[in-house]
């Protein structure tokens, strides 16, 4: 089972997004068939592929990501359109604000998913309002799609970390509290968010240890290696160097932020496990994690949680930041 692929070179516009994922999907109910040899675990090749391709196990995918971007919209037109900042010279590298309307206030930080190559900052503006009303900054950074920086996702981690350290360095243009930003991502954005919670942000920035005040990963992929041997590796270039240095599950040592970790019992196998497994290690390694299990929510109904205070996630969120 083969993930649809977005582009070569662009990012694609969200309908043939959703066109080329419900094909992926019909692929996805092809008659049983003769198991290969293992690739990874138990998991045969086709298996594999599958683990790491959402349509493979989200029947709802088009329904729901349509569904993200009209609550986006309507949630943009509660609030006013957010305020874009530029966290970088590339025409790509910016980010939207959702203002909380008291001073000095916290700062929520969400990226936002698409398997790395999809899915923009205008899509994950669904959950702002939980987070403006509860009194918090809203935060979503774009950055570059993989197929744009050659099948790297090197450069895409270290726009998620500039857009991080812009925020710290500029909280006060917005009202910001840089003393209190929180971090979330989901599925590739989960990835991300928890490879910005383990960088160096002493070494790497000059930043505080602890920039972060707190982690939010939702259905993200921890250790690349599994990852490399799927479908994936069609569109990402992996090599030993990057598997290395983004498996955040490598470099817990880094870790400095207490950490939440969730997933849905309705995603794939290998998202469940990811999730698990990286729980396990922080918790290993002696540091601050709790486990989300989400009875019955799958990849893409998960995250909207987010969008109420007595949600799953929504409620996780807010206690993390001690606020609503």
């Amino acid at each position: 089972m083969r993930a649809p692929v977005f582009g070569a070179s662009k990012r694609l516009p969200r309908r043939e997004f959703l066109c080329a994922s419900g094909a992926a999907m019909a692929a996805a109910s092809v008659p049983a068939r003769a198991k290969g040899p293992p690739v990874f675990l138990d998991y045969d090749q086709a298996e594999l592929d599958a683990a790491y391709d959402q349509a493979a196990y989200a029947p709802t995918m088009r329904q729901l990501l349509k569904r993200w971007a009209s609550n986006s919209a309507a949630v943009r037109g509660r609030l006013g359109a957010p305020r874009r900042f530029a966290y970088g010279p590339g025409a790509v590298e910016g980010l939207d604000v959702f203002p909380a309307q008291r001073p000095n206030a916290p700062i929520f930080i969400m990226i936002h998913g698409g398997a790395w190559r999809a899915v923009t900052a205008d899509d994950m503006a669904f959950p702002a309002e939980t987070f403006v009303r509860a009194g918090a900054h809203y935060v979503v950074p774009d950055f570059s799609p993989v197929q744009d920086v050659g099948g790297s996702l090197l450069p895409m981690a270290d726009q998620v970390r500039r857009a991080i350290a812009w925020v710290y360095a500029n909280a006060g243009r917005f009202g910001g509290d840089r003393s209190r930003i929180y971090l979330s991502g989901q599925s590739s954005g989960g990835h991300l968010a928890a490879v910005a919670l383990t960088t160096d942000w002493q070494k790497d920035f000059g930043l505080p240890a602890d920039v972060i005040k707190g982690g939010l990963c939702i259905s993200g992929m921890y250790e690349l290696a599994p990852v490399r041997l799927s479908q994936r590796s069609s569109y990402v270039k992996f090599d030993d160097a990057m598997v290395e240095a983004l498996s955040p599950i490598r470099h817990i040592a880094r870790l400095r932020a207490p950490l939440i970790v969730a997933h849905g019992t309705d995603e794939t196998p290998e998202f469940q496990r990811q999730a698990r497994d990286f729980a396990a290690a922080v918790k290993a390694a002696g540091k601050n994690v709790a486990l989300i299990v989400a009875d019955n929510y799958g990849h893409f109904d998960l995250p909207e949680t987010l969008s109420s205070p007595y949600g799953i996630l929504g409620r996780a969120a807010l206690r993390m930041m001690k606020i609503g």
